[in-house]
């Protein structure tokens, strides 16, 4: 079999990738120790790719517990040259209502105690990246385009704001955040973004907004309920355009 070369990363609400008909699953190591799940080698649309679910098979691993350094080592180990990203975020700005696609092309860190860099221990020299752009051009084109052939309704930019987690944001705190630039909301789009860009991989986000964050919207209060199902249904339009985008690279 042909190695593969684009990977999916799962989120909240994708931690199985529907229609991925299964070859193999491999469970490696890294020098950062274990990913958060065995790689999924399969067929989507035709083409092998390598499916990864950030929070495990389960969905018991909390975003800030999360081992962003060896899982994307894993999939630089494993060939990986592509990588999409899906999230689940929070809805900030007016555009960003619960169900919409985006698909971000700036990011904010808020996050904090992360191993957030390869470049820290037995250097030559410091090195540093540029982050300016930090989602690769032609993925984010790429998605762009066929959300468009596919009628999706997607926001094509915004500034995606990385939190701590695990709990929600307060209202001031999501206030703060307007007011810096922020779009939406999640935890888990740093330090996953720079891993990547660290080891020369082109990576974008496909987020899908699950909830208006807090103080937006006309709910008092974030219902865990309503977010499972907002999921449910913009995840059904990641899947359409993931089976798009596979045969299209």
């Amino acid at each position: 079999m042909k190695m593969p070369d684009l990977a999916i990363v799962g989120g909240t609400g994708l931690t199985a990738l529907n229609g991925l008909e299964i070859i193999q699953e491999k469970v490696v190591s890294t020098p950062y120790g274990e990913p958060s799940s065995p790689l999924v080698y399969g067929q989507l649309a035709d083409r092998e790719v390598v499916f990864l679910a950030r929070h495990g098979q389960k969905h018991t691993i909390p975003p800030h517990r999360i081992n962003y350094r060896a899982n994307i080592w894993a999939l630089k180990q494993a060939g990986i040259k592509h990588i999409v990203a899906v999230a689940a975020v929070g809805g900030i700005t007016t555009e960003m209502s619960p169900a919409r696609i985006v698909i971000p092309d700036q990011i904010i860190d808020y996050t904090s105690s992360r191993q957030h860099t390869y470049f820290e221990d037995n250097l030559a020299q410091v090195t540093h990246i540029d982050f300016t752009s930090p989602y690769d051009p032609f993925l984010r084109d790429q998605l762009i385009q066929l959300c468009r052939k596919t009628a999706i309704n997607a926001v094509e930019q915004g500034t995606y704001g990385a939190t701590q987690g695990p709990r929600l944001e307060t209202r001031a705190e999501i206030s703060r955040m307007e007011r810096d630039g922020c779009d939406i909301v999640g935890m888990t789009g740093m330090p996953e973004a720079a891993l990547a860009r660290e080891l020369e991989l082109g990576y974008a986000t496909c987020a899908v907004v699950a909830n208006w964050a807090a103080g937006k919207g006309d709910q008092a209060i974030i219902e865990m309920a309503e977010i499972e199902r907002t999921v449910g249904l913009g995840m059904g339009k990641v899947r359409t355009l993931l089976e798009q985008l596979v045969p299209s690279l």
